[in-house]
């Protein structure tokens, strides 16, 4: 009985143990039902989903930085970025169980509220480094009740988050004063660096600062600041964490800092990378994230950029205002952009970016119109072409100086800027197809709505961009591939051919030492800039772009308004800036030597025909040069555009008098094979080069029948005739008029001209030096008359 008795109470403890442990389950799953339910209903308040955003140079260097939401400042960060000394230091001075603890130590809770209980007052904090996390996350209020909100949130935190990005919270919210928070936005906002780089004191400083941030601020109260630093110092030495001899090196650094202020290095290239990230495409990637866009801006390059441009802009009228843009070559990174000269001067424009603004280009465009002549085969370097006054289908280009220079190299027509060579090439090669050209290789050219390319492209007649401009000169340091400037370092790499690798050679190489080939190369370790400027029509735009071996640079001057500026052009405005930031450079002065391409050659040739010399009759070779030839051809002097028989031409010499006659003026005329200058550049010849061409004046018998000067003739002065000063005098002056000319003509001196007058106006010469000279006039088709004659000085008594 008693047995029976004894098992019936060993059931029945079993059912209650049994019960009992239902009850538990129960309990606790209703416990995490209700945790659950919870959960759901009051989420962690997680970090707004408009977050602020960074625009970081290409080490990370903010650029300018735009707040959140909230108004604050962050630079998202993750602990591998960190320097080990600050985490070490949060770690050790925060909680140094915060990788044990799920998100609450009862202990430190504990021994905080004796402390309090005893001393009346808080002695220690009982907070984790979680539960501070959760106080940044939702800010409770400061009662028991607050407390326990606290204590929920931070084990909400712990369910939800690893160990890894609770840290990560924090390193990114903590409080470090007035608008900034997180470790790196306050080493780079106080300290001016990455919190990678932080030393034992910064890491001991800012590891304090959240604990009062208001108060601890190291750029209001350095002193308190030092104070809180060496506090953590103390306890890093206690926990045997740093050594004695680091804490007290440390110790040594005084606490200091620079004020709070906003970033605006490079700001338009900010603003601009900001509206790239601002697309609602960009933004459903970095939903709910900080932004940090990333740029290729080297901040080095990017502060002397804007030094040198605020240098210079006070010497500008008003409202006139610089942008200037370097590229690495090899990367296509854009190392340096300025698109404005000072972004904090409203009255120029500031907010105007003139990287972008599409201006008239000016000449900038002649080196690749030149390169495409190359590659065509019309030209070589030293290709005679004619810089005279010239009509094309009504269009009468002048040049920038208002002279002519008459016979001129493709190398001198090209340094020298030369309009009417250029527009002369680009009427044969074609101005659609140079447009064409240009924009397959990322040169777009803009024009008015319903136009199309013309002659006037060659002088700005149409629209482009500074950084399209760069991105095309770059093909001259490049083998002749364009490349599209690069702001990010995610952006795609884009290169077109725009000219082929020889053709870039030559062309650099005229640019930058005036293509002589005949004459050494510079040394290694010189610096070289191969530059071009550029005027637009009315003095509105001053250009100068160049590129060394490792940089394209290019600049521009100007009102973005487009009102003109007289006296700016680009040598004297655009182009000392150009060189300046050149010099400026990493590696500026460390050019390499360069061999030619394989298809590039030298070859001496001939004026007037243009052949080389080994395929010219020595009697038609009146001047031999040195050329770069391109694949071996040597190409002839362009077609003359007056006299279409070309520049071998058969002049016919009377035999007794050995003046020039026709077979039907003297039936036993000798024939004479000569070579021609082109019709326009004879006005330009002295008597010695016209007496080596081999013409004699015409026989008073024969009427000059087809020759370019036609019915022309200068009255007023005689062949042959001498001048004297009059008495008195030290210059001798004559009256002359052109007789069988109409419309605009064009009067020079020894091939100087004098200027351009309708033709039935009269003609003052002033010669003061003795010797020979030759006064010339020629209109716009090509005619011309000219008139050898003499100065004879008094002799002195």
């Amino acid at each position: 009985m008693q047995a029976r008795s004894v098992a019936i109470k060993r059931m029945l403890a079993a059912l209650a143990v049994r019960r009992s442990a239902r009850v538990a389950l129960a309990t606790l799953a209703c416990l995490v039902l209700t945790a659950w339910v919870l959960d759901r209903l009051f989420p962690l308040p997680l970090p707004p989903h408009e977050a602020g955003l960074i625009v970081a140079a290409a080490d990370g260097t903010p650029l300018r930085t735009w707040p959140s939401v909230d108004g604050v400042w962050r630079y998202p960060v993750t602990a591998e970025q960190v320097s080990p000394r600050y985490l070490q230091a949060v770690l050790n001075y925060e909680d140094r169980w915060f990788r044990w603890h799920p998100g609450v130590n009862p202990f430190a809770m504990l021994r905080a509220a004796w402390q309090w209980a005893r001393n009346g007052r808080i002695v220690s904090g009982g907070s984790t480094l979680t539960m501070q996390v959760a106080r940044m996350l939702d800010p409770p209020p400061r009662t028991l009740r607050g407390k326990l909100r606290q204590v929920v949130r931070a084990l909400q935190l712990e369910v939800h988050f690893s160990k890894d990005e609770i840290l990560t919270l924090y390193l990114n919210h903590a409080p470090m004063g007035g608008i900034v928070e997180g470790v790196e936005m306050a080493s780079r906002a106080y300290l001016g660096k990455p919190s990678k780089y932080l030393s034992h004191a910064e890491a001991a400083m800012l590891a304090a600062l959240p604990q009062a941030p208001s108060r601890l601020r190291p750029d209001r109260a350095p002193d308190k600041a030092q104070a809180a630093r060496d506090k953590v110092l103390d306890r890093m030495a206690a926990f045997g964490v740093w050594s004695a001899a680091e804490v007290a090196d440390a110790r040594v650094e005084r606490v200091g800092a620079q004020p709070i202020r906003a970033h605006w290095l490079a700001p338009l290239a900010a603003e601009r990378l900001r509206g790239e990230a601002r697309t609602p495409a960009a933004a459903a990637r970095t939903e709910g994230a900080l932004q940090l866009v990333r740029s290729t801006l080297e901040p080095e390059v990017q502060s002397t950029l804007e030094r040198m441009l605020l240098d210079r802009v006070d010497q500008l009228p008003p409202k006139v205002s610089m942008a200037a843009l370097v590229m690495d070559n090899a990367s296509l990174a854009v190392l340096g952009y300025a698109g404005s000269a000072d972004f904090s001067d409203r009255a120029r424009y500031a907010y105007v970016d003139m990287v972008r603004g599409v201006r008239s280009p000016g000449s900038t465009l002649k080196p690749f119109l030149y390169a495409i002549a190359l590659d065509e085969g019309l030209i070589h370097s030293e290709s005679l072409l004619s810089d005279a006054p010239q009509a094309f289908s009504g269009y009468e280009p002048g040049n920038f100086q208002a002279a002519f220079s008459g016979p001129v190299s493709v190398a001198e027509a090209l340094t020298r800027s030369l309009n009417v060579p250029a527009v002369d090439l680009l009427d044969r090669v074609g101005p659609q197809r140079f447009a064409a050209r240009l924009r397959a290789g990322g040169l777009r050219l803009r024009m008015a709505k319903g136009a199309t390319p013309n002659l006037s492209l060659i002088l700005g007649g149409a629209g482009t961009t500074l950084e399209e401009l760069v991105g095309a000169y770059r093909a001259l340091a490049a083998g002749g591939l364009a490349g599209q400037p690069r702001l990010t370092p995610d952006a795609p790499r884009v290169e077109n051919r725009i000219m082929s690798e020889g053709a870039a050679f030559i062309v650099r190489d005229i640019l930058e030492t005036g293509g002589h080939p005949d004459r050494p190369f510079i040394e290694a370790g010189s610096r070289r800039v191969a530059w071009k400027t550029g005027t637009s029509f009315g003095f509105r735009d001053a250009w100068a772009v160049g590129v060394t071996d490792r940089h394209t640079i290019g600049v521009w001057v100007g009102r973005p308004d487009g009102t003109p500026n007289p006296g700016f052009f680009g040598a004297n405005i655009a182009a000392p800036l150009l060189k300046d930031i050149a010099a400026a450079l990493p590696g500026a002065a460390a050019s390499a030597p360069r061999t030619p391409p394989k298809n590039v050659g030298v070859a001496e040739i001939c004026w007037p025909l243009g052949r080389a010399l080994a395929d010219t009759d020595p009697a038609h070779c009146h001047q031999q040069r040195t050329a770069w030839t391109l694949n071996g051809a040597a190409p002839p002097t362009l077609p003359d555009r007056v006299r279409p028989s070309g520049q071998l031409d058969t002049v016919w010499i009377d035999p007794d008098s050995g003046l020039r006659t026709t077979p039907a003026c003297r039936a036993d005329a000798q024939a004479r094979r000569v070579a021609r200058w082109p019709t326009h550049l004879e006005p330009f010849l002295g008597p010695a080069m016209r007496e080596r061409v081999g013409i004699p004046a015409w026989s008073p018998r024969c009427v000059a029948a087809g020759d370019g000067a036609g019915n022309l003739r200068i009255n007023g002065l005689t062949p042959g005739s001498v001048l004297r000063p009059a008495p008195g005098q030290a210059s001798a002056r004559v009256q002359l008029q052109l007789l069988g000319a109409s419309g605009a003509v064009w009067w020079l001196l020894d091939g100087r001209v004098l200027r351009s007058a309708p033709a039935a106006a009269t003609q003052l010469i002033e010669v003061a030096t003795a010797g020979a000279h030759t006064v010339s006039v020629v209109d716009a088709g090509g005619r011309f008359a000219v008139v050898d004659f003499s100065m004879s000085l008094p002799r002195a008594n």
